[in-house]
């Protein structure tokens, strides 16, 4: 240990994050215990051990083991188990196992060299616990019998030293070295004549001892046997053979064959060769043929367990004589392993955000075989958005290149090919599943542009009237949608409150019920928003149109339905048939055809006297007036609308038939005062007088006002927008009733029986605000208003009678 202190720690920097320049080196002696120190790889590496921690440090080796293991919390490199060098390195000089330090975020790579020292824990060991030796008595002072070298699996000082013989012999000494080669010799030296008459046989021990603190020995046994006549040793042809064969060659295939010689003749010159092999090799893959010298494989060879084999072949003549040769199997590599791809590190999912130049994945690749059999090339198949970089020696990275979407791809199945440049090339593909992890990126989008609704007025409270729909292209809670009504910013006025939306299914509902008349559409705005941090949203138009229902009865404006006696409406007796009386005027609120008025005439005095036009209203004599007719003729006429059910309204108005002017009667006279013929014609000239005046004022008042009129339009003073007036007759006639709020004056001559009502225009500034608005509301009054009747010119006071003057001055529009 203390020779591994001092060269622990060898000093290096690192340069860029990726990998150091020059590797970190340490030493430790082979057979250290578990958790024995190696070096401060984290002080040494320039990092601190929460750094450690924090950037999962790890090692990585290229053969996949772990020979070493790092406390992440001292930072210190120690012992995993046990290492025995002999077993690592073979008999290698140096033994030296090489790993990587791995760390992440950023990524990060150390190159560690770790020399393993050997120490003397092998004794030394001799191929054969017992040789015996036939040697003749004739044999010549100083003649040598070879013996196999001790092997130690120790190197340097720890490896064979020394020589002896135990007992000591005067006969025999130990002789040994190296020859020129290199290759090392063990020789029996003999010093003194042998006798077989004195001593037949002999034996002794020789020890090896190597040169380790304390020595270990090993020993074989030597016997003697003292023989006659053979002088002559077999001789091999070569000194040394060698021999080149393909790992992949078949069992038996033979490998090489030796020759050797004796000059002897008989049984002294008959040869036989025996096999044996180098320490560390116990499952022989090779034998030899004892009378032919062949030697033959007994099991396929494999370059990458050992590139080459040292064998030993003696050969033994008939006399005892032997002679030995070295044999050197080298091992031929051929394409036979695959290259293979080791993941380090893969990242999966990513998120769609990634930004190009992100590692996803690193691995090395290796391979087996040697030389170009083992150069080893790497490739991705076509990708658009993934490339592989060259990190560090065998280690490649794969990275994004571009911008990734996961809407239009949610996983990308990566192929990464590894080929060697053997003949024919070997390849091994590695797969990598990268999946995309959804970013909210995509806002919901609603499946219309736009949407309308419809919704009968006078519906029930929360009543369902369609539906909005949102998909969003993410997925997870990026593309749980709710809906919401988005507040309307900068409005002329305030959103609908009567509507709602279900904020999961959306759902539209409206809240209250509503009314045709007051409200005839609503527009909101819905909003779509995912539950993505931050949420996308997107908001699309709805309208609501209200549809009309036949809600409102007839409204009647003319006669008017008030608590007092009916008008009465003077008919000369003279009057032809068609003669006008009178024409009743109603509206509906509703529209369409639950608008659509028709007058029937419901009960009269004589109801064979007048008729009611079906669909104008106009009441006129059906026939000529005869004395039998009764002066007062009360009519009661029915309004009836379109609709279904159809809705209606009466109105009772009264006819006086006149043949004179001294045929007026005061509203209120009974009919016991017609006697009083006198007094009636007074009050009738007082009458016509009156009427005659107002009708002077009536006229001058109405010349005046229409002046007025023409001068305030011309001047501007337009008391409605254009834009809330219908375009004309026509649309009038459609909607079926009177259009806009307007206020009315009748005029009829006395006596005009065959004239007609004439449409004028609208007295407007005259309107007094409680009669001539039905409708409520900022847009309802526009949309859909009331038809008021002005009072202008009806004396409150008239108790349900109009006057001569009246009759003059009602006008229609």
């Amino acid at each position: 240990m203390a020779l591994a202190r001092q060269v622990l720690c060898l000093c290096a920097f690192v340069s860029l994050p990726l990998a150091r320049a020059e590797p970190i080196r340490y030493s430790v002696a082979e057979e250290a215990p578990s958790g024995s120190l190696v070096g401060k790889l984290a002080e040494d590496a320039r990092l601190t051990p929460a750094q450690l921690s924090a950037r999962r440090a790890r090692l990585l080796s290229e053969d996949g083991r772990q020979h070493f293991a790092l406390e992440r919390a001292s930072g210190r490199l120690v012992v995993a188990g046990r290492l025995d060098r002999e077993q690592l390195c073979a008999q290698s000089a140096t033994c030296m196992l090489p790993f990587e330090l791995l760390l992440d975020n950023p990524l990060q790579f150390f190159r560690v060299e770790v020399t393993l020292q050997d120490i003397n824990d092998h004794s030394p060991v001799f191929p054969e616990e017992r040789v015996a030796f036939e040697i003749l008595e004739t044999s010549e002072t100083g003649s040598r019998f070879p013996l196999e070298v001790a092997r130690d699996l120790d190197i340097g000082s720890n490896t064979v030293q020394a020589y002896s013989i135990s007992p000591e012999t005067e006969y025999f000494s130990v002789s040994s070295g190296s020859r020129s080669n290199g290759d090392k010799y063990l020789e029996l030296l003999l010093h003194k004549p042998l006798d077989r008459e004195e001593q037949a046989e002999m034996g002794f021990s020789v020890i090896a001892v190597d040169g380790g603190s304390p020595p270990k020995s090993g020993t074989i046994e030597i016997s003697i046997i003292i023989l006659d006549v053979n002088d002559n040793a077999p001789k091999f042809s070569q000194d040394g053979y060698t021999a080149k064969v393909l790992e992949n060659m078949p069992e038996g295939s033979v490998v090489l064959t030796v020759l050797a010689t004796d000059p002897d003749a008989g049984v002294n010159g008959d040869i036989s060769y025996q096999l044996s092999q180098a320490m560390g090799q116990s499952d022989s893959a090779f034998v030899i043929d004892a009378i032919t010298g062949e030697i033959k494989l007994t099991k396929p060879l494999d370059f990458e367990a050992a590139q080459s084999y040292e064998l030993s072949v003696r050969a033994r003549d008939g006399g005892g004589l032997s002679a030995i040769c070295k044999v050197l199997v080298e091992v031929v590599d051929v394409n036979d392993n695959a290259p293979e791809v080791v993941v380090s590190s893969f990242s999966s999912p990513l998120p769609e955000n990634t930004e190009p130049g992100t590692v996803v994945a690193l691995f090395t690749v290796r391979d087996r075989d040697s030389g170009a059999n083992g150069k080893i090339s790497c490739a991705l198949e076509d990708q658009l958005f993934f490339s592989l970089r060259p990190a560090y020696k065998n280690y490649y990275e794969l990275v994004t290149v571009s911008a990734l979407d996961r809407e239009e791809t949610p996983q990308y199945v990566l192929s990464v090919t590894a080929a060697d440049a053997g003949s024919p090339p070997l390849t091994s593909t590695q797969s990598f599943t990268v999946d995309i992890s959804d970013v909210n990126d995509n806002a919901p989008v609603f499946n219309q542009t736009s949407y309308t609704m419809y919704v009968r007025e006078n519906n029930v409270p929360t009543a369902f009237v369609g539906a909005v729909s949102a998909a969003d292209a993410d997925v997870g809670l990026n593309a749980k949608v709710t809906y919401s009504l988005a507040p309307e910013a900068g409005a002329e006025r305030p959103s609908c409150s009567c509507i709602s939306v279900n904020s999961e299914k959306g759902h539209v509902f409206v809240l209250r019920p509503l009314d045709y008349e007051r409200l005839r559409q609503t527009e909101v705005t819905v909003s779509a928003s995912d539950a993505g941090s931050p949420p996308l949203r997107a908001n699309v138009t709805v309208r609501l149109v209200v549809l009309d229902e036949n809600d409102n009865a007839p409204l009647v404006l003319y006669p008017a339905q008030e608590s007092g006696p009916a008008s009465s409406e003077l008919v000369p007796v003279s009057a032809e048939a068609g003669y006008l009386v009178s024409k009743v005027v109603a509206v509906d609120a509703d529209s369409g055809q639950n608008s659509w008025l028709s007058y029937h005439l419901l009960r009269a005095t004589e109801p064979g006297l007048f008729s009611v036009g079906a669909q104008s209203g106009e009441v006129r004599l059906r026939r000529p007036v005869t004395e039998r007719d009764s002066m007062r003729q009360q009519l009661v006429v029915l309004v009836r609308d379109n609709g279904k059910p159809p809705l209606s309204a009466t109105a009772a108005l009264s006819a006086l038939l006149l043949k004179d002017l001294s045929d007026v009667r005061l509203p209120h006279s009974s009919p016991a005062s017609e006697d009083q013929g006198g007094s009636l014609t007074a009050y009738l000239i007082l009458a016509l007088v009156f009427v005659s005046l107002l009708f002077l004022i009536s006229t001058a008042v109405l010349v005046a006002r229409k002046a007025c009129r023409s001068k305030e339009l011309k001047a501007g003073h337009v008391l409605y927008a254009a834009d809330t007036l219908q375009s004309g007759p026509a649309d009038a006639a459609a909607a079926g009733t009177l259009p806009r709020a307007y206020c009315y004056e009748l005029s009829l001559t006395t006596g005009s029986g065959n004239s007609e009502f004439k449409f004028l225009k609208p007295i407007l500034p005259s309107l007094p605000p409680q009669r001539c608005a039905v409708g409520q509301g900022p847009r309802e009054e526009q949309d859909f208003p009331g038809v008021p009747v002005s009072t202008e010119d009806m004396a409150p006071d008239s108790a349900g009678t109009l006057s001569a003057g009246q009759f003059n001055a009602l006008s229609f529009n």
